[in-house]
């Protein structure tokens, strides 16, 4: 099942279930069981989830996608937790040792955009942004102290991520990375959240990343060295995960900063994410 946040001529969101080039309004064709946003959705848990697929089973949708504008699926996370260097060739081509533990940064819920938003940045604030396909786990119910073998029961789904970068305020002393990850639209989202039960293996899909029809990244999450389920084990021991709490979970080589030379991403640049099985995350770049 792919769920989609949406809005229609600029009124409020909405959640629905894609079907093909179709949407069902959830709220709608539950008579206003469900919600109309994701976060109020996925917090109504399993069965909020198991309504939605008979729902989708039952009901065709009749709101065409080209008609709406595409959000973020969870727009509003009460966190988005990032886990950096986490696939062995990435640490390769940083030229740096394997790390002994997960590396932890976190991205504001302000920088989150959308599927086919512009990525916009000032130019007098940074001259070297970069792009990060990344595979994000979408949290479906409250985690805390979670197992590892039981770590897939809080899943609710997963969506595509772009990681965007300002490196040269990411590696600035003082910074500590914040300023450089949180910019305002540094965090494509979307275009959907497909369910969990749809993905039999999330760390083995294949995963790239092109620049202006250019393939930049190529890799597949098997590469990952902190995988999925001990993510969340790790993560949950620190601090409770909660409903629509995103996790990113690193991003394979052919960044641009790493190539020689540097590719920094410029005004009017065009990006895509694929991910196997969970669609294409497409935007652009403005400098302003």
């Amino acid at each position: 099942m792919k769920l989609v946040s949406y809005q229609e001529n600029k009124n409020s969101p909405q959640l629905g279930i894609l079907q093909n080039e179709n949407i069902l309004n959830l709220a709608a064709a539950s008579q206003g069981q469900l919600p109309d946003d994701m976060l109020s959705f996925l917090q109504m848990g399993d069965s909020a989830m198991a309504a939605a697929k008979a729902l989708g089973s039952e009901r065709q949708g009749d709101i065409p996608l080209p008609s709406v504008e595409l959000l973020a699926p969870v727009p509003n996370p009460s966190k988005v937790v990032a886990i950096g260097l986490n696939y062995l060739d990435h640490v390769r081509e940083c030229n740096l040792p394997m790390p002994e533990v997960a590396t932890m940064f976190c991205k504001f819920p302000s920088s989150i955009i959308g599927s086919e938003a512009d990525i916009c940045w000032p130019g007098s604030l940074t001259e070297k942004v970069d792009y990060e396909a990344e595979l994000a786990i979408v949290i479906g119910k409250a985690a805390k102290d979670v197992n590892e073998v039981d770590a897939f029961d809080y899943i609710a789904g997963y969506t595509i991520c772009n990681d965007i970068s300002a490196r040269d305020l990411q590696l600035r002393p003082g910074d500590q990375w914040l300023r450089g990850k949180c910019v305002d639209t540094f965090c494509p989202l979307g275009p959907y959240l497909v369910s969990r039960d749809e993905i039999a293996d999330p760390n083995r899909l294949a995963i790239l990343c092109r620049l202006n029809g250019d393939t930049m990244q190529d890799s597949n999450t098997n590469e990952m060295i902190y995988r999925v389920p001990y993510l969340i084990q790790y993560l949950s021991q620190a601090f409770t995960l909660l409903p629509g709490d995103i996790i990113i979970t690193g991003t394979p080589n052919g960044v641009g900063a790493f190539r020689k030379p540097p590719i920094w991403l410029k005004d009017g640049d065009r990006l895509e994410v694929e991910i196997e099985g969970l669609g294409c995350l497409s935007n652009s770049c403005r400098v302003i």
